[in-house]
This record gives structure tokens, sequence and C-alpha cells, in this order.
């Protein structure tokens, strides 16, 4: 005869502080000031948004930093309509990448500026290879969400 074990379902939080060291300051102070930065890679010039310490294809360091525009193109998203954990905004939102110009690598934010309760009218609105711009808060905390989010141009 086998004996049945019952189980308890609990949250484990578990705080932690991250050291955001030289690269990430610089990025996110700049979110602050409203500017995107990026570094650039002096071996294949590669303009890496956010701002890398060192270039993942090269492996050689990133010195040199660019301000970089605040308009690019969407080139995927995904439409979050439930709550979790942890999560930086209130569904539902678009996560979004979108590859700003005269960047070479994809940039992970949120799309908005437009009605996202009813999930099949954005759908009619987000395209991939559309134009997008950034739209800032007025907060001045140098975090990610000092930009507020890309809107649809």
């Amino acid at each position: 005869m086998s004996k049945e074990y019952k189980t308890l379902m609990t949250e484990i939080r578990l705080p932690y502080e991250l050291a955001y060291g030289p690269v990430w300051t610089r990025f996110f102070e700049g979110m602050a000031e409203k500017k995107i930065f990026g570094t650039k890679c002096a071996k294949c010039n590669r303009i890496l948004v956010p701002a890398r310490s060192f270039c993942p294809r090269c492996f050689v360091d990133t010195d040199e930093w660019v301000e970089v525009a605040q308009t690019g193109t969407l080139t995927a998203w995904s439409y979050v309509n439930y709550r979790y954990f942890g999560m930086p905004t209130e569904p539902p939102f678009i996560s979004a990448l979108m590859r700003l110009d005269g960047t070479d690598v994809d940039f992970l934010h949120i799309l908005g500026g437009f009605d996202l309760a009813d999930f099949e009218k954005a759908r009619k609105i987000v395209k991939n290879g559309m134009r997008l711009k950034a739209v800032w808060s007025n907060d001045k905390k140098a975090h990610i969400m000092n930009l507020k989010y890309f809107k649809p141009l």
C-alpha cells in the first residue's frame, strides 16, 4: 500500500540588489536625461543597445558611447494581458522588439500610446515593420521605465 503525501503551494520571494556597474549606470543615467545610449564595437562597428561592456560577436571591449535615435522599426511583439509578479507595468501592454535607427541589434521595450484593452483592435494597429518613436515620462530615476513606451508614428 503506497502512502499519499500532501503538497503545499506557496510563494518564495528573494529580495536582492543588482549592481549596474559602469556601463549600465551610464546607460540608465541617459534614461534620466531622456537619451538612449549604445556602445559601438571598434572591430565590427556594430552599435549595441542597450549599451554593453563588450561586443558579444567580436569579444572586444566597447569603449565608444553613442547616443542613438529615438525612432525605430518594430521587428516583433507580444500582447500581454495577464499579471505576474515583478511586472514593470500593468497589463494589458505590448512587449516589443524594435531596431532603433542606426543600431545593429533589437531593443526590448513596451509599445503604447493607443487603446490596448481589446486585443483584436490592437492587432489591427500593430504590424512588424511599423515605425515607432520614444515617449518619455517625467520621472528622473535613471530607470528603464523613464522611457514610458514607444508609440506608432
